[in-house]
């Protein structure tokens, strides 16, 4: 009979967000693929798992998707793991993933951590759809040309990005999306110097050049849809309407730019476009 595959997720920085099964787990199967092994194991250590490792990563994923169904096929029950939060999101796996389920091997979640999901839960931004992106690309013209195929995406977006390209990637962004797109920024989340800030993709460009946002750790940035902010669709030349009514056009087109994640630029060309055809055209 064969075993099971157990996807494991670890802490994404506090130890302690380990869940009691997923350490039951960890401790009870045969064997654990893991990322890094020295990263898990120093995980395996403190919590006095003993469970043997091996590698799973990018360049071996082939080779040890092999040796791990036999295992499985065995009737070894196996767990597998990232460095960090729910393993396969931005992680290697999948393969293994798949070919357990082609084999006929049940596969399990033990979930836990995420560095998405925390992210969202904290970020202000509407949930009820959204799109992960992972990490940008490294390169500027491969993430521009990506930026600029996301710029009429509706959902929430949530990207992963290193301290390395941080500063880069914001000013990237704001060039994409406009500097009043809402936004948020988590570093080091869970860890001990964790930031969570919300506000304005400049703001928050502002602030990383600024320090007050430290260029260290990990980073977590969400963005607002085009469309989509607190649950709301809008009429934008209706809405335009109304704030031009009762405000100076940069004013009007500023709080339209929070609300619809549109440019703010743009949306006051708009402004004196309606005024000049009467709200009409």
């Amino acid at each position: 009979m064969s075993g099971k595959l157990h996807i494991v997720a670890t802490p994404i920085g506090n130890l302690e967000d380990l869940t009691p099964r997923a350490r039951q787990t960890l401790a009870e199967v045969d064997l654990v693929a893991a990322e890094d092994t020295r990263h898990t194991g120093r995980l395996l250590s403190h919590f006095g798992v003993k469970t043997r490792l091996i590698a799973l990563h990018d360049h071996n994923e082939e080779q040890a998707v092999a040796t791990i169904l036999q295992r499985l096929e065995a009737g070894q029950n196996v767990a597998l793991v990232s460095d960090a939060g729910t393993p396969l999101v931005s992680d290697p796996g999948y393969r293994l993933v798949q070919a357990a389920h082609r084999n006929g091997i049940t596969v399990s979640p033990v979930p836990g951590a995420s560095a998405v999901t925390a992210a969202l839960s904290v970020a202000g931004l509407p949930t009820d759809r959204f799109c992960f992106e992972g990490f940008l690309p490294a390169k500027a013209a491969a993430r521009k040309k990506m930026l600029a195929e996301l710029a009429g995406e509706e959902r929430t977006m949530v990207f992963y990005e290193s301290v390395h390209r941080i500063a880069d990637a914001l000013a990237d962004l704001c060039e994409a999306f406009g500097d009043d797109r809402a936004a948020f920024v988590g570093r080091e989340l869970t860890k001990v110097y964790e930031q969570c800030l919300y506000g304005s993709l400049g703001s928050l460009r502002r602030m990383v050049g600024d320090g007050t946002i430290a260029t260290k750790g990990e980073f977590v940035i969400v963005i607002a849809g085009v469309v989509a902010a607190n649950d709301a669709t809008y009429d934008v030349d209706r809405l335009l309407l109304i704030l031009a009514g009762e405000l100076p056009g940069k004013d009007a087109a500023r709080i339209a730019a929070e609300l619809t994640g549109q440019k703010k630029n743009a949306l006051y060309q708009r402004i004196l476009e309606l005024k000049d055809t009467g709200g009409d055209s």
